[in-house]
């Protein structure tokens, strides 16, 4: 046949996804910087809510896509290369936080920090009492997630599935409750002093990436139970499980640097 599909690959047919989603994007930062320059939300708000709904409407299709059986062994391996270089990318974007808090730690200037690190101003947090607490739960939600994927690897088994992602997200909803708790007990403030400026900043976008991980994790686990995911085939799975490790491996590099090295 003329028409016949005589390849791995999949085609996709034309879509205003990325279009839409770009257009998201430069509202919001448009009304970002807007926010901070005249206090006006609103603008960033609508940019948010396009991106959000570009998110949902695109992973929706692709999970349409892998249901309707066009992820082959190629077109997966295509999607993990994609995640891991996507994790990269954000494997960089915490460096340029460490890199930041690392200069000024150990050169410390009279303008940004008193001479001295941490600023004698500054009353830091006890890294042995909530940090401490915090780091332990959120490796076990990592183990948590680990427990589901070897249950559907090694033996299909979807109650362990569905319990260790479970426990995964109620762990990460855990950790992110007991940050902001700690936010709302902090001594020091984002202005005024780079140690604030650097700890809100690389703590802050570690707790969202927390949230965002906690939301992909629940994904998987509501497609756990339409019945989604082999164990030949659960790249969403994979994506979420590899996400929720790079998160747990930077929370320990800011746990040892920040809260322990830094105070």
């Amino acid at each position: 046949m003329a028409h016949e599909k005589n390849h791995d690959y999949h085609i996709l047919p034309p879509s205003l996804h990325p279009l839409v989603a770009s257009v998201g994007a430069f509202v919001m930062l448009f009304g970002a910087v807007q926010w901070m320059a005249n206090d006006i939300p609103w603008v960033f708000l609508i940019g948010f809510l396009i991106v959000i709904y570009s998110m949902i409407a695109w992973w929706k299709d692709v999970i349409t896509e892998s249901v309707a059986g066009d992820h082959t062994p190629v077109v997966r391996i295509g999607l993990r290369y994609g995640f891991i270089m996507f994790i990269m990318s954000e494997v960089m974007f915490f460096a340029a936080w460490f890199w930041s808090f690392f200069k000024h730690a150990l050169y410390p200037m009279e303008t940004f920090s008193e001479g001295q690190w941490p600023p004698p101003s500054i009353e830091t947090f006890d890294p042995w009492h909530l940090p401490l607490i915090n780091t332990l739960i959120l490796l076990c939600s990592g183990a948590a997630a680990t427990w589901a994927h070897h249950a559907l690897v090694h033996d299909n088994n979807r109650k362990d599935l569905a319990n260790g992602i479970i426990l995964s997200v109620v762990l990460g909803a855990i950790f992110t409750v007991f940050q902001v708790y700690e936010y709302s007990h902090a001594a020091f403030g984002f202005s005024g002093n780079i140690y604030g400026a650097n700890f809100f900043m690389a703590t802050g976008f570690h707790g969202a990436h927390v949230i965002i991980g906690t939301i992909f994790l629940f994904v998987c686990y509501l497609r756990v139970r339409a019945g989604h995911f082999s164990p030949e085939k659960h790249v969403g799975f994979e994506a979420a499980a590899w996400y929720w490790h790079f998160v747990d491996v930077v929370w320990l590099f800011l746990f040892a640097s920040i809260y322990i090295w830094g105070s």
